[in-house]
């Protein structure tokens, strides 16, 4: 879906109209987090989630914190739902047999950099790969999901849209109440510049999404396409990079796009002597035989106090130490 403008911005006449629809949503979900009985995994579990729908930053953050397991040797697995996928899992994505209308696009991220696995059933899909091997599980979304026991939760959140216009979905892009999420929450990732009002007692790590090879497209004249949260985001970030822009095409998150739809970006491309570029998300949903002709502006995740991320892991990971090396009877 793409989300609606009003959602960003100041509460109007549809926010109001909406908000007590909102509220019922979300008592139900705090009925339903109160009487499920999660599953303890008996490796650490991490949980990167968000508080709104779509954009803001989470994968990212994933994807980093599994690079960073990695290099302490540590096997860490993600598990994720595989939104936009057909299969129900529990499943281990496969590169190459499974592709985005098999496991999502996500998940495709995901498998490049750590042990995937998709499941519908996230507490099945945990259940899977501690089986499998995993010394630590790195939850991709499923804050909200209350059949998982987490041992530290992080909720992402993109500094420069913040909690939207602070109303609960339908009314805004809110999946919960903001206080109830944070008080569940062992940190907030802030990405990018800003600020936004949280409890003092909640800790703030900081971070950025920066370019990869960006300085490529300087000057370059460019039609930019996106299908994810907040295409806007993307355009900037190239704007940003000093992009001649021609033109901006963004789509819904997820968006499976059809071959009308790229014929008519190549054709507009080429008309006015431009490059193409996408996000990698939108990347790996494109056929292979689409790839040609379409550059790729990936981001990597930088944290401003890596010392602050090592001390809220630090227990985790002394805790997969003891288990790895248990002391003598």
């Amino acid at each position: 879906m793409r989300a609606p403008d009003f959602w960003g911005g100041e509460p109007g006449f549809l926010a109001e109209l909406l908000t007590p629809l909102g509220s019922a949503l979300d008592a139900a979900g705090r009925l339903r987090r109160a009487v499920v009985r999660p599953y303890r995994a008996p490796a650490p579990v991490i949980c990167v989630g968000n508080l709104v729908v779509g954009g803001s930053g989470k994968t990212p953050v994933t994807l980093s914190l599994a690079g960073i397991l990695a290099a302490r040797g540590i096997d860490a697995a993600i598990v994720m739902r595989g939104y936009g996928g057909s299969l129900a899992g529990p499943v281990q994505v496969d590169l190459r047999r499974h592709d985005a209308t098999a496991v999502g696009d996500e998940a495709l991220l995901a498998a490049a950099q750590a042990p995937c696995w998709v499941a519908r059933d996230r507490a099945a899909g945990v259940r899977e790969a501690v089986a499998r091997g995993a010394a630590a599980i790195i939850l991709d979304d499923g804050f909200q999901n209350p059949h998982i026991a987490k041992d530290r939760s992080l909720i992402a959140i993109d500094a420069a849209y913040g909690f939207g216009n602070g109303r609960l979905i339908p009314a805004g892009p809110l999946r919960e109440r903001i206080a109830g999420g944070l008080d569940r929450a062992d940190a907030i990732v802030l990405i990018g510049d800003g600020e936004v009002s949280v409890p003092a007692s909640t800790p703030v790590l900081h971070a950025t999404l920066e370019p990869v090879a960006g300085g490529r497209f300087a000057g370059v004249p460019v039609i930019a396409f996106a299908g994810i949260g907040r295409p806007a985001k993307f355009f900037a970030s190239l704007r940003e990079l000093g992009v001649m822009f021609v033109a901006e095409r963004g789509f819904p998150d997820h968006h499976a796009y059809r071959a009308a739809e790229l014929a008519a970006l190549r054709r507009e491309a080429k008309a006015a002597g431009a490059l193409l570029v996408t996000t990698r998300k939108d990347w790996v949903r494109l056929p292979a035989s689409e790839h040609a002709g379409i550059e790729v502006l990936d981001v990597a995740l930088r944290w401003r106090d890596p010392a602050a991320l090592d001390m809220l892991l630090a227990p985790l990971i002394e805790r997969i130490g003891d288990d790895r090396h248990p002391a003598p009877a």
